[in-house]
């Protein structure tokens, strides 16, 4: 499945998601902690950096810009110095169409966190929470039908600041049903019913709790009252998000769904909820189901919180961990042809030269040990194109191949010098060749450089064809005749 989600995350291109919410500026002061202050029984942190960076609905921002995602962002800050920052951080943001009204009767939301050794010892606030004027709830409502209509999805990160008023709400709801576009909502407060008629909302655990009226101790709790708010609130559903219990899809008609969450550390899950209605939000505006959209904004909530501070996470972090879900067998191993090529960019991008060869490799002898020896030797990750029964059949006859192509593939892929088996079932490997694009292309010194099939495209896009010594006595054929002879 992880394979699945790689090509998922991978082939999701550069989707337009519009945001509007509560923006603010999230200050952390780090520090050591060595004494306690003699005024006091409170530690004295004594500091040694200092950083500032989107927060709030911005930290939704973020993620969808660190995912590879494009988006508008619509929100008030404050005519002030705080102000000035945020719009300086979002110009310097590519992909990035800020769209913010400043309001000098509302500073810039500010919260300072002090941190030492990982740990926050105190989170201090400056801001004003209430209703927006209704001069700027009116520009915000006007810059709705021409933000959505450029937008796949819409989310709505509500902080419970004022930019969502129940207006607001209602207009960029309305109007997204009129156009067709998906809307996903991060609540807060205990009346949901504001939100009638988004496609999804994204709880956590709390919220569902107090929402409900009910405790969530477990998953089925969680089903229960993610049902209970479809049906109130007319939603497509609810992805409810439930910490070290990991993320419940819960959709109209259908069977829940229980993501789990890799076990790991938990540093710091501030913003963790950003991260996963961001993935979740990229995922839908690049055409993904919600199933694996959810699937994804789990694993990215669990990487998230592995990191200290509000942080963002990466397509290559994704990729690079789910990867690591399947290092534990070989199955990784064995591609679609549309995985091999997004692994084989990945590997060019990470500066690694990238080789292949291929054949039947029906029973494995010590020729075919030699030649991925030699292939191996001539790159740094190897690509082994493998035919299919099928395949093996047209060209060796209708006694072949003695294994059956799973069985091929899995004693491949056990091989240290093999990287990746693709499963072909063409009569040549023309077409995967173009997919991978290999810097090296190994066949058998019985070819010439003029019959390796695939050379001339290797050697056009700069790449060389190496022709591998042969073991003397050692083929396929030759050891079906003998087994045949005894």
């Amino acid at each position: 499945m992880e394979s699945a989600l790689l090509v998922a995350l991978e082939t999701v291109a550069a989707p337009r998601v519009l945001c509007i919410g509560d923006v603010m500026l999230d200050r952390f002061v780090y520090g050591a902690v060595e004494r306690i202050s003699p005024e006091a029984p409170i530690p004295v942190l004594h500091v040694n950096k200092e950083t500032a960076c989107l927060g709030g609905a911005g930290n939704v921002l973020r993620n969808l810009q660190a995912l590879g995602g494009e988006a508008e962002f619509i929100a008030v800050i404050g005519d002030d110095a705080q102000g000035r920052d945020l719009t300086a951080q979002m110009a310097a943001m590519q992909g990035v169409t800020p769209s913010l009204l400043a309001d000098a009767a509302r500073p810039t939301t500010v919260k300072t966190r002090y941190v030492s050794d990982g740990q926050q010892l105190l989170r201090v606030d400056y801001e004003k929470a209430g209703t927006l004027s209704a001069d700027v709830e009116k520009q915000i409502i006007a810059r709705l039908p021409r933000a959505i209509a450029a937008a796949a999805v819409v989310v709505l990160s509500d902080y419970a600041k004022g930019v969502l008023s129940d207006k607001v709400v209602r207009a960029a709801i309305d109007e997204a049903a009129k156009q067709k576009k998906p809307v996903l909502v991060d609540p807060k407060g205990r009346d949901y019913t504001r939100y009638r008629g988004a496609s999804y909302l994204t709880p956590n655990r709390k919220e569902l709790s107090e929402v409900s009226g009910r405790k969530i101790e477990s998953v089925a709790d969680a089903e229960n009252a993610a049902r209970d708010l479809i049906a109130s609130c007319d939603l497509q559903g609810v992805v409810a998000k439930l910490g070290g219990d990991g993320i419940c899809l819960v959709r109209k008609d259908m069977p829940a769904l229980h993501f789990h969450i890799p076990a790991r550390e938990v540093y710091d899950v501030s913003g963790a909820g950003d991260t996963v209605i961001a993935t979740f939000a990229l995922m839908l505006a690049g055409g993904q189901d919600a199933a694996v959209a959810a699937e994804l904004a789990n694993l990215a909530g669990s990487v998230v919180v592995g990191k200290v501070g509000t942080a963002v996470v990466t397509r290559d972090e994704l990729a690079h961990e789910l990867l690591h879900q399947q290092s534990g067998t070989d199955q990784i191993k064995i591609l679609t042809r549309a995985q091999a090529e997004i692994f084989a960019e990945r590997w060019r991008k990470q500066g690694f030269k990238v080789g292949f060869t291929n054949g039947c490799f029906d029973l494995l002898h010590p020729g075919h040990v030699s030649l991925l020896r030699q292939a191996r030797a001539a790159c740094d990750k190897l690509f082994v194109g493998l035919n299919s029964d099928a395949s093996v059949k047209r060209l060796k006859g209708e006694t072949r191949p003695i294994q059956a192509q799973t069985a091929r593939a899995a004693v491949l892929a056990s091989l240290a010098d093999v990287d990746h088996v693709v499963i072909f079932d063409e009569d040549t490997p023309i077409e995967l060749i173009k997919a991978i694009k290999p810097a090296a292309l190994i066949k058998g010194a019985d070819y010439t450089v003029d019959t390796v099939v695939g050379a001339d495209l290797v050697q056009g896009w700069g790449g060389k064809v190496v022709l591998a010594n042969l073991v003397d006595g050692q083929s396929t054929t030759g050891i079906v005749k003998r087994m045949a002879g005894s």
